[in-house]
């Protein structure tokens, strides 16, 4: 066999290699395997009460929703609306109503990839990619029926647009335009991308812009929060939504340590350890920085242009800074809101861990798989039947679809938050309540001023004739634990002659009581 390599050969490869240093090739590549390993097992988990406000939203006609978000989820109503238009294609099943947000996670990782590698070089933009796509934050929104992963995307894509901008000599105003389209687009996405504009200015603060450059960037922001301003108007008054965030403690260590962007102490001490190194190695370089191989950029581009740590540092703390201090005027904030801002942690990680490899090889290859190995059981763990907040509605569905017959009555425990009613399985897994009649039922959601149903009580239904005729009733109690479920509804079925008949199931969540004449 000839060791020779032959011309064609040589030319393929260096087509591929050609390819490989193309950044949008390997940008788009990380796109498609962060959206893959994202939607990966995101059917597993039971949907929760966030994603059934979203579920059942979309599935509204249009007049109904536009009627809903004039009191509830106005900031909302972008993702309801999109999501509206994509479940009349693909569905409500859980992989359907969640593969948007897998692949809001892919745009998102590419664009974090893109803006590594414009400031700092493809080997830290690869890292950062890899990084990004298994964080997990980024992996828990990249499984969930929220906007959480778009407003990321809006971020990163945001905060890409800006980079390219301050990298032309030359800019047009239809850049500016694209820039303040799109950060209006993310804050209606996600109200609290508009921090972005502040963000960006720090940014901008730590560079020396051409003046061209700042009135261009404030003409786009200002025309953006002109178009924000309604949204910004109803956001305030509806704001009794999230008053609960009050009586909640919310910013606490832990949360703050590991809640926000790694989702366990393990993962945050490695992630922390790594930023940490990656920050101390970048302010190391640039004091040290070899003047001659500064000089070989141009003058204007070095002085217009933030370094990664800067802007990524700018990125994760400012809107973190700002919601935390202003939950304590107006409870505002919730680990959930700086979703956002896991692409910066990501590329910071990636820092300490590009650091660690310039340092000492195998000191970086440890870093890296050790990552991993922290993050592997939060991933698994991500995609397991309870893993949203607990929910097991998934399993309620199934065990009264085993048990319950055609013209049974159903009732819910009504007794908890909006948020946490089994009666929420009715809607999200509505196939094991086929045939039963919701003896409770008041009013359904899409007749209702708010996303979900309202409801009576055992006693106003029986004075409503609504348990004429029905022979056996299942009740599905909460239990915040299963050996200590709600009695909610109980006495009053008993009242009105129904005895409990042996059918008892235990679900992770929920209890559920046979009870006939």
């Amino acid at each position: 066999m000839s060791l020779v390599a032959t011309e064609p050969t040589l030319r393929a490869r260096a087509g591929l290699g050609s390819l490989l240093d193309t950044c949008w090739f390997v940008a788009a590549l990380a796109g498609v395997l962060a959206t893959a390993l994202s939607a990966a097992g995101s059917w597993i988990p039971s949907l929760w009460g966030d994603e059934a406000a979203s579920v059942m939203s979309a599935e509204r006609s249009l007049p109904s929703l536009a009627g809903m978000l004039g009191h509830v989820d106005a900031v909302h109503g972008t993702y309801y609306f999109a999501l509206h238009g994509w479940i009349r294609i693909a569905g409500t099943s859980p992989f359907a109503l969640r593969f948007p947000s897998a692949v809001a996670v892919g745009l998102a990782t590419a664009a974090v990839l893109l803006i590594a590698w414009r400031l700092d070089g493809r080997r830290v933009a690869i890292i950062a990619g890899a990084v990004c796509m298994i964080l997990p934050r980024v992996t828990y929104m990249g499984e969930e029926a929220r906007s959480y992963a778009f407003s990321a995307a809006a971020a990163a894509w945001l905060t890409l647009l800006l980079i390219e901008i301050l990298q032309r000599r030359e800019v047009r105003a239809r850049w500016w335009v694209v820039y303040g389209v799109l950060l209006s687009a993310g804050t209606y996405l996600f109200l609290y991308v508009a921090l972005f504009a502040v963000v960006h200015a720090v940014v901008l603060a730590t560079v020396r812009p051409r003046r061209a450059t700042l009135i261009g960037w404030g003409a786009a922001v200002t025309g953006a929060a002109v178009v924000a301003v309604p949204l910004a108007l109803v956001g305030m008054l509806e704001r009794h939504q999230i008053a609960y965030l009050a009586a909640s403690q919310q910013v606490t260590i832990p949360t703050l340590f590991s809640g926000l962007w790694f989702g366990t102490w393990w993962v945050a001490v490695v992630c922390s350890a790594l930023i940490v190194t990656g920050v101390a190695f970048a302010w190391r370089r640039r004091r040290t920085e070899n003047r001659a191989t500064a000089d070989q950029m141009p003058s204007t581009v070095k002085r217009s242009m933030p370094t990664l740590v800067t802007l990524c540092a700018a990125w994760l703390l400012v809107p973190t800074g700002v919601l935390i201090a202003a939950h304590a005027v107006i409870p505002d904030f919730t680990a959930r809101y700086v979703s956002f801002c896991a692409p910066a942690a990501a590329i910071l990680v990636a820092c300490g861990i590009k650091a660690l490899l310039d340092m000492r090889r195998r000191a970086g290859v440890f870093a890296a798989a050790l990552l991993v190995a922290v993050i592997a059981p939060v991933y698994l763990g991500q995609r397991t039947p309870y893993a949203k907040n607990d929910s097991d509605w998934a399993e309620v569905s199934a065990a009264v679809g085993t048990n319950a017959h055609a013209g049974d009555g159903v009732i819910f425990d009504e007794s908890v938050r909006p948020s946490w009613r089994p009666r929420l399985a009715l809607h999200t897994y509505p196939a094991g309540f086929v045939g039963l009649k919701d003896v409770t039922l008041d009013v359904p959601f899409q007749q209702n001023d708010t996303w979900h149903d309202s409801a009576l009580s055992v006693a106003e239904a029986d004075e409503r004739k609504r348990l004429v005729g029905i022979e056996r009733v299942w009740l599905v109690e909460y239990a915040a634990s299963p050996p200590e479920p709600d009695s909610w509804g109980l006495d009053a079925l008993e009242r009105e002659g129904f005895v409990q008949t042996g059918t008892r199931v235990a679900t992770h969540r929920e209890l559920i009581i046979e009870l006939t004449r």
